[in-house]
């Protein structure tokens, strides 16, 4: 499918706006472009509503709750925000969790991790495990009932995946949005989608080399190579024009193999990041909508 129109348009905008690539910044840059290109678009008018958001602190993290309307018990999910291990925020992403608080009627709880540089692999694992389980001990006070979901985008769901395997007794359903799943992996779409996607092969690397594993096998770093056996029900979605395309979908593919019941969507058109182009692109609008859907049926068997 050819590229979505409106998102090619954003991609010329960018293309044409002379600022260099983010992997040519420093990770202070970089921080400041992703806030630029997310939270500074969000008009008032185009927040999503959702019950109450609750600024806390969760495993010693700053940390946002969202609650629908309503007082029932709900689900809960732990968000971990996507920006390759070293970009994204709690405002980054205020949007996503927006809708899928909403649109899923289940509580989020989203945390800043540590990021790097600053602190390298394996801080943010080790954070994102401690708030599952700080999260996981709190259930009935955070959403009511006992499914506790985790979720997360790009670094987000490699780290929502890796901690779905550290704690596969905790976790009742996972929510990866086009993953990162295995770093260092050979895939066509990390070929095909090298440049002018948004996401390209040499901010990968920057990312990577900032984060700094030393054994790219591990399955703290790549999910893939762990065991899959008994894992929670998952919503894996790709992007066409990602080149995180394929190991998300090889991702969803082991799942499945490993007898994981797995929801698996690939939007066509689209790229890397299209979560907070909704605004943007009716495309990606439609595609969120869709995505939210799915989080709802996942958490409400």
């Amino acid at each position: 499918m050819p590229l979505d129109p409106a998102t090619k348009g954003l991609l010329d905008f960018i293309a044409g706006s002379g600022y260099p690539p983010m992997h040519e910044g420093t990770p202070e840059s970089a921080r400041k472009a992703l806030r630029a290109m997310s939270v500074d678009l969000v008009r008032p008018e185009d927040v999503v509503p959702v019950g109450a958001v609750e600024a806390t602190t969760v495993a010693g993290m700053d940390a946002r709750v969202y609650r629908p309307d309503g007082d029932v018990p709900w689900p809960t999910m732990l968000y971990l925000h996507g920006g390759g291990f070293v970009i994204g925020d709690l405002d980054t992403h205020d949007q996503i969790c927006r809708r899928i608080c909403a649109g899923a009627s289940c509580v989020v709880v989203s945390v800043a991790y540590r990021l790097a540089p600053e602190a390298p692999f394996p801080a943010a694992v080790e954070d994102a495990s401690a708030a599952l389980v700080w999260v996981a001990e709190r259930l009935a006070d955070l959403g009511g009932n006992d499914l506790l979901a985790v979720g997360g985008d790009s670094a987000g769901g490699n780290l929502a995946a890796v901690v779905a395997q550290q704690h596969r007794d905790l976790v009742g359903a996972q929510v990866l949005i086009y993953p990162a799943t295995h770093p260092l992996g050979d895939y066509v779409s990390r070929a095909d989608n090298a440049e002018g996607y948004l996401l390209e092969a040499a901010t990968m690397d920057w990312f990577f080399t900032h984060y700094g594993p030393t054994d790219p096998d591990d399955p703290r770093v790549a999910p893939l190579l762990g065991d899959l056996t008994g894992l929670a029900p998952a919503v894996v979605v790709t992007a066409e024009f990602d080149p995180l395309r394929d190991e998300g979908e090889a991702y969803a593919d082991a799942l499945a193999a490993a007898g994981v019941p797995v929801d698996q969507t690939r939007y066509d058109g689209l790229i890397h990041g299209f979560i907070d182009m909704a605004a943007m692109s009716p495309a990606a609008a439609a595609a969120l909508d869709d995505l939210v859907r799915r989080i709802g049926a996942l958490v409400h068997p």
